[in-house]
């Protein structure tokens, strides 16, 4: 949980004051401007009103060439960045012919699958032959090929469950699954810092939503022992059912979820566990079977398993695992499986041959290599991150960590600088954070070399004392500290 100093909080808070001042201020100016021009009125209202508007175009657009940066290669541990230029202070981007070649801190390329792979690609090319780029139908129609079915009975092995179901997108399978788990009269418990796919499906399913404090057992009992007590809103009756969603990695923290004890606590209330593994399956784990391995969970104490394919797998889609009746009744009501057409069968291939690389079914153990990097990699580079004195978010064995900006004018400043010395980073603010907590996102990958890490922290380094952002003192360096013990 990020504890905000004081000062921090009151520089970062006057920084969007005067930023609002001023914006409001050119508003006023602007209808003024525009009330004297102004003939035909055509008696529409603005369809773009509120203070969204105001922040996309007063806030957003001054710093929009550090967020949506073209590509022009694939995401692996180097990429090319297409280079923009705006002649209009930001308001539009235009793309150059031009590119840079940076090091890759941004993509979820966390088992550096998203690269041409000895063993996937070639696989992926002969099922876009046989099967082409698109079934072009739902799954209940003519959208189920021979992979599709091979690639839910591998996910449901994988993961630990009797059965999967999958979905052409990692979003929607948050947003339309959970509607079709839970409605009016039942119950959902939902970590305070879930992803926004997670809280759509709820808002969605009809069913009253409570929220816990982030990562917090003791508070998620709380909230269960009361609502339980209290019952339905208006009538008191007993809840149809109580559903509790947490993630096994947080996005935007980096934190591993305290599984094994919200588990606990869901059994001891008889409610359902929902455990979202898009950052943390294939990513951690002795075999890359997320965080059910990683903290000793058995996942048949977890009654949903939902995952993606676009992290550690190098594609695209995500799937639910959980007990056949579950699946079975998805397969039948869930509006993402009989109206969206199927995942592309070359992406389902390429899961396909992933996790076989990490199951060592390839016949090599590039699998176990890969894990081992993108663990050794992480805690190395976020253990650096903390001794030059940046405020790291996260957990160890996590390939997710926030470097905390907090200052709007340090957003830039960070991101376009890292840009400048071939680094890309990716920068994260409101609305994906609360508004004082900007920070900057850095993925590390397997695919990553130790040059390639080092290189990464001497950039960061600094950057990081030129815009000002190690809000901690830096750790003496162990060379210097063995050398002084030698000289007494």
């Amino acid at each position: 949980m990020v504890r905000l100093p004081y000062t921090t909080a009151l520089t970062t808070l006057f920084s969007y004051g005067l930023l609002f001042a001023f914006g409001q201020l050119r508003d006023f100016f602007r209808k003024l401007i525009d009330w004297f021009k102004a003939k035909n009125v055509k008696g529409y209202a603005p369809i773009c009103l509120g203070l969204e508007d105001f922040y996309v175009r007063r806030l957003y657009l001054r710093i929009q060439d550090c967020f949506g940066r073209p590509i022009a290669s694939a995401p692996d541990s180097w990429f090319d960045v297409v280079e923009r230029y705006s002649n209009d202070s930001n308001k539009t981007l235009q793309r150059t012919s031009n590119t840079t070649r940076c090091l890759n801190l941004g993509s979820y390329n966390y088992l550096g699958f998203a690269a041409a792979d000895e063993y996937c690609t070639p696989r992926v090319i002969e099922s876009l032959k046989k099967y082409s780029p698109s079934t072009c139908s739902v799954r209940v129609d003519g959208g189920t090929t021979k992979l599709h079915t091979e690639l839910e009975e591998l996910v449901a092995c994988f993961v630990g469950k009797p059965a999967a179901i999958l979905f052409g997108m990692g979003y929607v399978t948050n947003s339309a699954i959970i509607p079709c788990l839970i409605g009016k009269g039942g119950l959902i418990i939902s970590d305070s810092l879930n992803h926004n796919s997670i809280v759509n499906g709820a808002r969605g399913s009809g069913a009253t939503v409570r929220v816990f404090q982030h990562n917090s057992p003791a508070h998620l009992e709380d909230v269960l022992r009361e609502q339980i007590a209290g019952g339905q809103p208006r009538t008191h009756r007993p809840w149809k059912k109580i559903i509790v969603i947490v993630e096994g990695i947080y996005s935007m923290e980096g934190e591993l979820c305290k599984l094994p004890e919200i588990i606990a606590v869901c059994k001891k209330y008889k409610a359902y566990t929902y455990l979202d593994e898009a950052h943390s399956i294939g990513a951690v784990g002795q075999s890359g079977r997320g965080v059910c391995e990683l903290l000793g969970v058995d996942p048949g104490d977890v009654d949903i398993m939902m995952g993606t394919f676009t992290k550690s797998f190098g594609s695209c889609g995500g799937y639910i695992a959980a007990s056949k009746e579950i699946i079975q009744h998805l397969k039948h009501s869930c509006p993402a499986h009989l109206y969206a057409t199927s995942m592309s069968p070359p992406a389902v291939q390429q899961v396909i041959s992933a996790i076989k690389v990490i199951l060592g079914e390839d016949g090599s153990n590039r699998g176990a290599q890969k894990l081992a990097r993108i663990r050794e990699n992480s805690n190395f580079f976020r253990s650096e991150l903390k001794k030059m004195g940046f405020e790291v978010l996260g957990d160890n064995d996590s390939p997710v960590m926030p470097i905390m900006l907090y200052n709007p004018a340090k957003i830039p400043a960070f991101s376009r600088e890292c840009l400048r010395q071939k680094v890309a980073v990716v920068t994260v603010a409101f609305p994906a954070t609360p508004l004082l907590l900007a920070r900057a996102r850095i993925c590390i990958s397997a695919s990553h070399t130790r040059e390639d890490l080092l290189k990464a922290l001497d950039v960061i380094s600094r950057v990081g004392d030129l815009v000002g952002i190690k809000y901690f003192p830096a750790e003496a360096p162990k060379i210097a500290e063995a050398g002084h013990g030698k000289l007494e």
